[in-house]
């Protein structure tokens, strides 16, 4: 069982997978608290941590390592890369949600498929929409 998360840092993939859900999300929640990030909605924030670490301890039964170090070869730190598969899994989740997948699909294979093509300079951009979007409602 894992005692500590640092998104920088990958977790060993036995002790994480070997960690109760909650806890693997109560310690993404602490080390943003911790680290002094302020986040609309914190418990979400880190669920999604753990969710997509928890793809990447899975190793090739997801695009998500193979994703995760293709962003990082791109330039962008291991906790962004977390976000991007984070953002590309959010979208999934409300596309599945909304029943806007096709109900005789692999529900996954669109977001398998999304992560293989999301690039460093896409998560960027869209990133920076985000802040703009931001920062026009403020």
């Amino acid at each position: 069982m894992l005692t500590r998360y640092d998104p920088e840092r990958a977790p060993d993939p036995k002790r994480w997978l070997a960690t109760l859900e909650a806890d693997r999300i109560e310690l993404a929640r602490r080390y943003h608290r911790k680290a002094g990030i302020r986040l609309p909605n914190e418990h979400v924030h880190a669920a999604f941590h753990g969710a997509v670490e928890t793809q990447v301890a899975m190793g090739d039964e997801t695009p998500a390592a193979a994703t995760l170090e293709r962003l990082m070869g791109e330039g962008l730190t291991r906790h962004d890369a977390i976000h991007a598969i984070g953002f590309v899994l959010a979208e999934h989740m409300y596309r599945v949600s909304k029943d806007e997948e096709d109900p005789d699909a692999d529900p996954n294979e669109r977001y398998y498929q999304d992560l293989r093509e999301l690039t460093a300079d896409a998560w960027r951009e869209s990133a920076a929409d985000g802040m703009r979007m931001l920062d026009d409602d403020g």
